[in-house]
């Protein structure tokens, strides 16, 4: 049985990354004879089988041949005549498409080696444009190795707008744009998967209300980027710093500023009342990919109240407790926690800004921590029905006062 080391696994040992999951392709085998040698099938569309002692995956050499529209359309030959070559080419990358035999000799017959040493995202060939999500893969392989050198070829990027103006990327569904979206947001750069779709014409197909917070300007006294797309990258990134790998602080950060696009013109660069206007695009991001109740809820949370976690040392006690209570915060103190990462990424992902300190994330946290030692039995004995309420909100209230009173007071002369 002739099999090779494909894939990321082959990459990242050429870029000196940690090892991931280990893929095989194997050469000249038929689907019986893999079942034979213990093998277990476990592909739905071709034929994949896990390796009968270590579970990792091994891939019968395939070829692709468009059949249809969308990333399903496709017929696929898995006859053992199929060369490792064959398999290689129907690849979407370069770096993707090198393998390793069992003696450690490299095959790289499309020049993915020569490509990572340059640090260049290279499509394989013209079938490319076959596969409508490889624009998101290209996507989220920028969010991932930006950080490490990488540009995308600009025939690859010429073959995107193609694909992106074609219409075929509509035949995403929903599923695909959201994992691809989520892995991104997981990513060390996030900005770049941002940035690539837009720079190919395919963030207008995939995230319009994203696309159109480009060249919307915003007051440069409190973001002297002015463009509000570009803010919007920074937010991205700053809260891949915060939170590491965090696809829902991510998700927060990438939609918090969704009004700022519907802001009448003749009121630019003020965006009165954003934080409001930004529910509905939000709504309507979310019902088309499907996203997750846990992100929805954190991303509207934010979308709505990151004005007033700016504002917080200027905030009464009670307007504070409030803002925890309609984030769902005394049920869901975390959801508190990430908020402020989220404002913080906001409050620094500016020109300029990236090093200055928020404390209203960490008097915020604070305020929720002193609500949440407030006990009911302590704070309404003999009491019933709501009372008991009343008398923990005011409890909280008190909390809440008590540990932004040396804040507020002045200091000792």
């Amino acid at each position: 049985m002739k099999t090779y080391l494909v894939g990321g696994a082959v990459r990242d040992a050429l870029l000196g990354l940690p090892a991931g999951d280990r893929d095989y392709v194997v050469v000249g085998e038929t689907p019986e004879a893999m079942l034979a040698a213990g093998f277990k099938a476990v592909g739905r569309d071709f034929p994949v089988f896990l390796h009968p002692k270590t579970g990792e995956e091994y891939a019968l050499a395939r070829t692709e041949r468009k059949s249809g529209r969308g990333y399903r359309g496709f017929v696929v030959d898995t006859d053992p005549s199929v060369t490792l070559e064959d398999d290689l080419v129907r690849r979407d990358f370069t770096i993707n498409a090198i393998a390793r035999a069992d003696d450690g000799r490299l095959v790289d017959p499309y020049g993915g080696a020569r490509d990572i040493e340059a640090r260049v995202l290279r499509h394989v060939g013209p079938a490319f444009v076959e596969d409508p999500l490889r624009v998101l893969r290209a996507a989220r392989f920028m969010a991932r190795f930006a950080e490490h050198g990488f540009s995308v070829a600009p025939e690859t990027m010429a073959l995107m707008r193609q694909m992106a103006e074609s219409g075929e990327l509509s035949a995403l569904v929903a599923e695909r744009v959201w994992q691809e979206l989520r892995r991104a947001l997981t990513c060390t750069r996030p900005s770049a998967f941002v940035r690539t779709l837009h720079d190919a014409g395919a963030l207008a197909v995939v995230l319009p209300e994203v696309e159109a917070l480009y060249g919307v300007p915003q007051r440069p006294e409190y973001h002297p980027e002015v463009d509000t797309g570009i803010h919007t990258e920074m937010v991205l990134d700053m809260a891949a710093q915060l939170a590491p790998g965090d696809d829902l602080i991510g998700f927060a950060a990438l939609t918090h500023d969704l009004g700022k696009a519907l802001t009448p013109a003749e009121l630019l660069p003020r965006h009165h009342g954003h934080e409001h206007g930004g529910l509905e695009p939000l709504q309507a991001l979310c019902e088309r990919l499907k996203v997750p109740t846990e992100h929805r809820l954190l991303a509207e949370a934010v979308c709505r109240e990151h004005l007033n976690v700016h504002r917080l040392a200027e905030m009464r006690p009670r307007s504070v407790y409030e803002l925890i209570a309609r984030c769902d915060g005394f049920r869901n103190p975390k959801r508190i926690e990430q908020m402020s990462l989220v404002c913080e990424a906001d409050k620094r992902g500016r020109l300029g800004l990236q090093d200055e300190p928020y404390p209203s994330g960490a008097a915020l946290r604070e305020a929720v921590r002193a609500a949440m030692k407030v006990r009911a039995n302590e704070v309404a004995p003999g009491l019933a029905g709501p009372e008991v309420g009343e008398a923990v909100r005011r409890a909280r209230i008190a909390a809440i006062a008590a540990v932004r009173k040396p804040a507020a007071e002045p200091p000792p002369e």
